[in-house]
């Protein structure tokens, strides 16, 4: 209960980060069909280490993403769709020193 719990507590606080840049330590909140949640990262000395934690509702596990991006990197969380439904992709990138949060088309 208590991940679910703050789960909610870091959507509430996030603002929106489905497609634009978000600043150190300021998280936005993500969808990708079923699966909502937030990002966020912080500078450390090797890049800035992105968080992404994500669940597809209260009564599932949340999933977190670990990623340390330096200049030019990126990374793509992706979902499958339900049958005959394409998946959903979200990409997170580090550009002239900013992180960039965007769906994106899945890869197949």
């Amino acid at each position: 209960m208590l991940r679910y719990t703050t789960l909610a507590a870091l959507c509430i606080v996030a603002s929106s980060a489905s497609a634009g840049e978000l600043m150190a330590r300021q998280g936005g909140t993500v969808d990708l069909g079923n699966f909502h949640g937030v990002v966020y990262y912080t500078e450390a000395d090797d890049g800035y280490r992105v968080v992404t934690t994500m669940a597809a509702g209260e009564e599932s596990l949340p999933v977190r993403f670990v990623a340390t991006l330096t200049e030019g990197q990126t990374f793509v969380i992706s979902v499958p769709g339900a049958s005959n439904s394409p998946g959903q992709a979200l990409e997170i990138a580090r550009a002239q020193g900013k992180l960039v949060v965007a769906k994106v088309e899945p890869t197949q």
